[in-house]
């Protein structure tokens, strides 16, 4: 075997590739899961503390919700959303959502974070904090 060391060498890089999403996530899947802030003033103060839709729905399915709200919105006009329970909502990020949940870094930016999810919400829509900056 004249070529064993090139072998054994392209079987170390080989393995070195193909293991690497396993010993580049050591230690990170003991990180609890955050748990939204709902600390907010516009929350504190409301009676009725409910989002558009079930909180297990807005967990699990809350960016397929805002895609079917922008495709409502932007491609068919229309600005009205009825949930689940026959509520009416107005279809607006930046009315609806943003209403409760003002609090964009310890609501959105944690769980995003964790989940290793960059949304492109913010393209568009500009969070307050965002907007005092480019003041």
């Amino acid at each position: 075997m004249y070529d064993g060391g090139k072998i054994i060498a392209g079987i170390i890089i080989f393995l070195a590739f193909a293991l690497f999403p396993f010993y580049s996530n050591i230690g990170k899947a003991d990180i609890k899961p955050p748990k939204p802030s709902l600390d907010t003033p516009v929350i504190k103060a409301l009676k009725v503390k409910k989002c558009v839709e079930p909180e297990q729905y807005m967990r699990e399915s809350h960016m397929q919700l805002l895609i079917k709200w922008r495709d409502s919105a932007l491609r068919h006009a229309k600005r009205v959303y009825v949930n689940s329970n026959g509520e009416e909502y107005v279809i607006s990020l930046q009315k609806t959502c943003l209403r409760c949940h003002s609090n964009r870094s310890e609501f959105c930016d944690r769980c995003h974070k964790y989940a290793d999810v960059d949304p492109y919400c913010w393209d568009c829509h500009f969070s307050k904090a965002k907007q005092e900056e480019q003041r």
